[in-house]
């Protein structure tokens, strides 16, 4: 099923900072990049309802659905511009032509059963239905084979997951996914998890229903992750969330640790999770805790067929990368709300205890990256909109650098604290 654009549109995000001045790195190296054309391709994956009324501008609505879609949502970058008009607007620190962003066509491929998936009773006990099965394996051979179909056609075949935050749309996720993808050089899959935000209950209310939709989709999350693990050609996962949805990403990478260490594995070996990004996490700080380290603080959690309260599997090549804001204004008003003044996303050196840095030496693949830049307004949105924060991003991301490595500058605070030179863009 197809459906066409709506009418909103917004402009593409400042040009990264590692793509201008005298040391700038170029924005498109792939050899075939003459078939590359403006409009961007993002597969997706929501448990949003599809919306049947044609006077909606948006493919999805901000309701539950009790089944996981996924399929192919088209991004347009500029009203007829060339290709490379874009990639010369796309690299100005300047623009002397607006590059606006809209969405285009959605086709859904594919749905899973709804939940809760169909039993029977049979001799050997409560069994999942013969049709339930094959429903869903009907579903996960389509998602399998059209993200095979796109690593074919990719420079890298590694997958970045963009999951939204609190009162996003359907087109608000793509179109933010779809400038982090233009920006990351198109090399990399790129999809968006787009779950059932934007409630239309106001800002308390709605905050709240969102937040109850985030913990439901969290399960669905966990699903696509593994799918997309499972897929013949991937090579690495790169997972990013902002706001709400770190919450969510949280919920099922910590269900993960638990699936692979059960197995005698880890996340990043059997999951291909190479880096986690949380930018500006709407996120209890304790919560938080609780979540990312929960093997750690489970001696008693099976590892393969017995319990083995020594052992911690080391996660090889796995990264957290956390951007902090003490600026933050949305996650102090969501503090308030929940009368919890410690968000992950406006954490600061002085609220974690000696314990605490100790800790993160030993574990090392954490690194927390605050932005300090005060001239902004809301300043929630930093990781698209601040030309340092995205270019730190994509330093990471991209080109696999550490911090402070040549090419992304940070001063180190107190391990793993980083700080992000105030100059250079303002946060929004």
């Amino acid at each position: 099923m197809m459906v066409e654009a709506g009418c909103a549109s917004y402009s593409m995000m400042p040009t990264p900072a590692l793509y201008v001045g005298e040391r700038a790195r170029p924005l498109f190296t792939a050899t075939d990049a003459d078939r590359w054309t403006p409009p961007l391709d993002l597969l997706y994956a929501t448990d949003r309802v599809r919306a049947t009324n044609a006077d909606n501008a948006q493919p999805y609505t901000p309701e539950r659905a009790r089944h996981l879609s996924f399929g192919s949502t088209v991004v347009e970058f500029g009203q007829g511009i060339s290709w490379n008009a874009l990639v010369a607007q796309s690299v100005a620190t300047k623009r002397n032509v607006d590059i606006d962003l809209r969405l285009g066509s959605t086709t859904e491929l594919g749905r899973f059963p709804d939940i809760p998936y169909q039993i029977e009773r049979t001799p050997e006990g409560l069994s999942r239905t013969r049709a339930v099965i094959a429903a869903h394996e009907v579903a996960r051979s389509a998602f399998q084979a059209e993200l095979e179909r796109r690593l074919d056609g990719a420079p890298r075949k590694e997958v970045v997951v963009f999951v939204h935050g609190f009162a996003n749309t359907f087109e608000d996720a793509a179109l933010t996914t779809a400038e982090l993808c233009h920006f990351l050089g198109r090399e990399f899959v790129c999809m968006v998890f787009t779950w059932p935000a934007g409630s239309s209950k106001g800002v308390f209310f709605g905050y709240d229903a969102d937040r109850e939709s985030a913990e439901f989709a969290a399960e669905d999350l966990k699903k696509t992750i593994r799918m997309i693990a499972e897929t013949s050609g991937v090579q690495k996962i790169h997972l990013l969330a902002h706001s709400r949805g770190t919450d969510l990403l949280a919920t099922a990478v910590s269900d993960l640790s638990v699936e692979a260490h059960v197995s005698r594995s880890n996340i990043a070996r059997k999951f291909k999770i190479a880096n986690i990004a949380l930018m500006a996490p709407d996120l209890d700080f304790d919560v938080a805790v609780s979540k990312i380290w929960k093997v750690v603080s489970d001696p008693g959690l099976p590892y393969g067929d017995a319990s083995r309260p020594d052992v911690v599997v080391p996660p090889p090549e796995f990264h957290i990368t956390v951007y902090v804001s003490p600026n933050d204004k949305a996650l102090a008003t969501s503090g308030w709300l929940f009368g919890s003044l410690a968000r992950i996303g406006r954490l600061d050196v002085n609220m974690v205890r000696p314990e605490g840095f100790a800790q993160a030496r030993v574990l090392s693949g954490l690194d927390v990256i605050q932005v300090t830049d005060g001239s902004c307004f809301i300043c929630h949105s930093y990781f698209v909109s601040n030309p340092r924060v995205s270019a730190d991003l994509i330093a990471m991301l991209r080109y696999g650098l550490k911090p402070n490595e040549p090419g992304r500058p940070l001063v180190e605070v107190k391990l793993p604290f980083w700080r992000l030179p105030a100059s250079g863009g303002a946060a929004e």
